[in-house]
């Protein structure tokens, strides 16, 4: 680990502590004295996303956080609850063991999040995602997403 002020190698650990999802390290140059914090992740398998068309795509955290915001947006939801959802869809598409995810399987796990987060953000999520292509299916999923809730 090089030190970001002198930019010497030789910087020891002084503290510790593991977090939900990384380990967070205090550090300490040898040759500046100078103390810095580090987090660690463990490197995750590399995700393929296949479109309908059947074309693979890398699997993008930042599309999936892309799509949560813009349905949650002017919605009382913080940004750590759009985190944490896209925290708990990446970890289920990991703990699938697959390498490549269709892409329906990730909408499904974004949609399924979002239903329990705010309904409002899910069907604007779901508009998207299914294309409604008139009035009448979305009145259907409505009454679908009415008639779970009771």
């Amino acid at each position: 680990m090089l030190c970001p002020v002198c930019r010497a190698g030789d910087t020891r650990v002084i503290d510790s502590r593991d977090d939900e999802n990384a380990v967070r390290r205090r550090r300490e140059c040898q040759a500046c004295r100078h103390r810095f914090t580090t987090f660690e992740r463990p490197e995750a398998p590399r995700l393929y996303v296949v479109k309908k068309d059947g074309r693979r795509e890398a699997y993008s955290r930042e599309k999936i956080l892309g799509g949560l915001r813009k349905a949650v947006e002017k919605r009382p939801i913080s940004g750590a609850d759009v985190q944490a959802v896209a925290d708990r869809v990446e970890r289920e598409l990991h703990a699938r063991g697959e390498s490549e995810i269709p892409s329906s399987v990730v909408g499904d796990l974004v949609m399924a999040e979002l239903r329990r987060l705010d309904k409002v953000a899910y069907i604007r999520f779901a508009s998207v995602y299914r294309s409604f292509t008139d009035v009448q299916s979305f009145q259907e999923e409505l009454a679908q997403l009415l008639a779970k809730s009771e």
